[in-house]
């Protein structure tokens, strides 16, 4: 099974943030995509296994991460 994960990029705060409807608990932030992944390598396995979702069949824990950023782009004069 793959986990689902989707990061936003948040403006006003200057953060990416994780949410998952597939992983209970899941709220964390990272000024960087980089190290919101870095994060939710470590975060992941942890919410899983507090929620009594983790299989124990094997080591790894597959997980996506969809990203979403928005920006704006002005048209030349």
């Amino acid at each position: 099974m793959r986990y689902n994960v989707k990061a936003e990029w948040d403006g006003e705060a200057g953060v990416w943030v994780a949410s998952s409807d597939d992983i209970p608990g899941l709220a964390t932030g990272a000024d960087t995509f980089e190290e919101l992944i870095e994060k939710l390598r470590v975060v992941v396995p942890e919410l899983l296994e507090e929620n009594g979702l983790l299989d124990m069949s094997g080591d790894e824990i597959p997980f996506a991460v969809f990203a979403e950023r928005i920006e704006h782009a002005r048209r030349a004069a």
